[in-house]
């Protein structure tokens, strides 16, 4: 959980963190009342402006998700777990839709897709870590053959 931002992420840094807190409340890693690193040391171990981090904090705060204890921190709220839960999976089901959408517009097979999912799957992965050339190696299948 906060361990690492992309910065050639498609995804802007402030979202990065932002979207990691709610997948470690979504998973159970973060728990009610659980205190955030503070800015500066979040700034410091991602190697990022404070201000952007300062953005996700207030962001995640009028999503319902974290509160400020002025002179204390920032700590997950309590009872927002399953709302949390929920949002994360909502947010994967669109963008696999959107994925397979393109893949299938693509040509890609359903083959082909399961074959790449099984191998993501079996990755140990950060969802902002580069893609692994194992799976950029899937690309360079050959096309279809023209009926």
């Amino acid at each position: 959980m906060l361990t690492n931002v992309n910065l050639r992420s498609h995804l802007a840094v402030y979202a990065q963190i932002e979207n990691q807190v709610q997948f470690a409340i979504a998973s159970g890693q973060l728990k009610a009342g659980d205190q955030l690193p503070s800015i500066q040391e979040l700034a410091q171990r991602f190697d990022v402006n404070p201000n952007t981090v300062a953005k996700s904090y207030r962001d995640l705060e009028v999503m319902g998700y974290v509160y400020t204890r002025r002179g204390m921190g920032v700590f997950i709220n309590k009872d927002i777990d399953q709302k949390c839960r929920e949002n994360c999976r909502r947010g994967v089901a669109s963008r696999l839709y959107e994925v397979i959408a393109e893949a299938k517009a693509a040509g890609i097979t359903a083959s082909e897709l399961k074959d790449t999912m099984q191998k993501c799957l079996a990755l140990s992965t950060n969802p902002y870590s580069e893609t692994p050339t194992e799976i950029l190696a899937l690309a360079k299948q050959q096309p279809p053959a023209r009926k």
